[in-house]
């Protein structure tokens, strides 16, 4: 922009002076600028070493730094608030601590000593990786088929799935069974013994059955064989003949697999036979001590075989009743969630009543023997009961026959009486009857 005493001159020298624009003499008008210009010239002083360097100077490599330098006598109100300050030096961050509290750029594990720019890096995590050689195969050992086992015993199982209970189908199997029991009762000793070796052989049948469905491998004809062997030894010699008769198991059972078709897992195997071979056969060969002639005077062991026997079914036909109308507590909810601790007290006052009522109608029962055999049994045979729950939960199966209807399978049945067995046989000779 050129004014109207522009002699075209592009550029002068500075001379400090402010310039002054009239309205006369030229067609810019500033309102107010003459005042302007004579107060500065009364007022201004300017330092000559804070000008900046002409534009055609040589750069100098300095840095230009600004600190507040504010004076303590100031009248002016607008002191009081700190300036923005350059911080270059220990000093300059000292000077300014109380108005800025550098705390607050700093992270929870940050001291207060930090600087902004001075970051934490969290210390790097090493995780040492475990490398473990896979086995080698061996070539010359033969894969052996065995039973897994898991926290789900019934995971990955084909279950046999149980008949339908009904209360009045079981009621009448009940009362037909009982009906049969007795009247070979009325039969004598023989008759007893022969009833007793087809029950524990039916019952080793569907024992092997459960085994051999959860995938297991029993000797199975060899375990009923022995099973009915040691019936007939003990019903001859007497509880010595079960070593013996066990021993010829196990000898028999290394010569069985030895020569079986295919390769399996023997102690899977041969296990479950002796197992079986245990629970049911040595268990249940105590009823045969009660049938054989020598071992009580006068046959009175057929009286105390079908006391306990009386007691068994009073205890868990009770249990069976009372838990189905009042059973809400579960007595092994793991086991067999269907019993209850309801059921159980039922089962146990039924025992008592039978054992202080009933069992003295027989000669050789009195009511004080009658009450101690019904506590004794009343303790035993839940826990035979719960024992054969664990087997078939373990083996995945909900009954182990079907045999009788309404029931299950005559395991299911004599499972309680299993345990009672052995229990009355000691209680006698504890309590000296005979």
């Amino acid at each position: 922009m050129k004014s109207d005493d522009d002699d075209g001159t592009l550029f002068d020298e500075p001379t400090g002076e402010m310039p002054v624009v009239s309205s006369t003499d030229s067609r810019v008008t500033i309102t107010g600028a003459e005042i302007a210009a004579d107060a500065a010239d009364e007022t201004m002083i300017i330092d000559p070493t804070t000008l900046l360097p002409h534009w055609t100077d040589a750069p100098t490599g300095q840095v230009p730094i600004v600190v507040a330098r504010e004076a303590a006598d100031s009248d002016d109100p607008w002191s009081a608030i700190p300036a923005p300050a350059w911080r270059e030096g220990e000093a300059d961050w000292v000077a300014h601590e109380d108005q800025f509290d550098t705390a607050i750029l700093a992270g929870e594990q940050r001291e207060d000593t930090a600087r902004p720019w001075e970051f934490a890096e969290p210390e790097p995590t090493h995780v040492e990786e475990v490398v473990t050689e896979a086995p080698r195969p061996e070539p010359d050992r033969v894969p052996r088929t065995r039973r897994s086992i898991s926290a789900n015993p019934l995971a990955g199982r084909a279950v046999r799935q149980s008949n339908d209970r009904n209360f009045s189908r079981s009621l009448a199997t009940g009362v037909v069974l009982a009906a049969v029991v007795a009247g070979v009762f009325l039969l004598g000793a023989v008759p007893v013994a022969v009833m007793v070796l087809v029950v524990l052989g039916l019952a080793g049948a569907e024992a092997y059955a459960g085994f051999r469905s959860a995938g297991a491998h029993p000797a199975t004809v060899l375990g009923i064989v022995a099973i009915l062997t040691l019936g007939v030894a003990v019903y001859n010699k007497g509880l010595t003949s079960v070593g013996a008769v066990s021993v010829l198991l196990c000898i028999f059972g290394f010569i069985w697999y030895l020569n079986a078709d295919r390769t399996v897992d023997v102690l899977d195997g041969l296990g479950a036979t002796i197992f079986v071979y245990v629970w049911i056969g040595v268990i249940g060969s105590y009823a045969l001590l009660f049938v054989a002639p020598r071992n009580f005077v006068g046959g009175h062991g057929l009286s105390y075989l079908f006391g306990a026997m009386v007691l068994t079914v009073a205890n868990d036909s009770g249990a069976f009743i009372v838990g189905r109308q009042f059973g809400k507590r579960p007595l092994n909810k793991l086991l067999s969630p269907n019993k209850s601790v309801e059921g159980t007290a039922g089962g146990t006052v039924l025992t008592l009543v039978v054992g202080a009522l009933l069992l003295p109608l027989m000669s050789v029962w009195t009511r004080k023997a009658g009450l101690e055999a019904a506590v004794a049994i009343s303790i035993v045979a839940p826990i035979g009961d719960l024992f054969e729950s664990m087997v078939k939960r373990t083996i995945g199966v909900k009954d182990l026959g079907r045999l009788l209807p309404g029931h299950g399978g005559l395991l299911d049945r004599i499972d309680g009486l299993l345990f009672a067995l052995p229990t009355m046989y000691y209680l006698c000779h504890i309590l000296k009857l005979g």
